[in-house]
């Protein structure tokens, strides 16, 4: 993998100054690179890690497994399309296993969510089940330590004899 992108994915937020003294390059190489990248569709956002159980929000996340039929000449293509417009939609994979499909879902709460997956991702007419796995904690997420072990809450330690 190009290291320029690697260093990207680590820290967006490094300036072209930074990234050329890492890597051994111009300033105006770097932010050409990254124009190219840009415009390419190598990069394709920037975005903040942020830990909602830090943060004073309401917010719940789940992973949703589908079992869908693929359209004739569309193949999956076509229902994940589908999937991606509703805005709770985070991510969206083509998965091999026993499901096809792997979606992540935002939402105020798991009753959100919950009523997501009831009224409008199951009733959709390629979608023959789900299963939905509902994120309790997160630990690491995109690369990134959430809670560093001298922060956790000892409330969730359970000993036993």
């Amino acid at each position: 993998m190009d290291k320029l992108l690697e260093l990207l994915q680590e820290n967006a937020r490094l300036s072209c100054e930074q990234l050329a003294v890492m890597l051994g390059r111009t300033p105006e190489e770097i932010a050409a690179q990254i124009d190219e990248y840009e415009k390419s569709g190598v990069i394709r956002g920037y975005h903040a890690l942020i830990n909602w159980e830090k943060a004073d929000a309401n917010h719940a996340s789940a992973l949703i497994e589908l079992r869908v039929t693929p359209k004739r000449d569309k193949g999956f293509d076509e229902i994940a399309d589908k999937i991606m417009q509703f805005e709770e939609v985070e991510s969206v994979y083509l998965m091999s296993g026993g499901f096809d499909l792997a979606v992540r879902v935002n939402a105020a709460t798991m009753q959100d969510i919950a009523l997501f997956v009831a009224k409008r991702l199951a009733p959709l007419d390629s979608v023959l089940s789900t299963a939905t796995h509902f994120i309790l904690t997160r630990y690491k997420d995109g690369g990134v330590v959430l809670n560093p072990e001298d922060e956790r809450d000892e409330r969730r330690t359970v000993l036993c004899d």
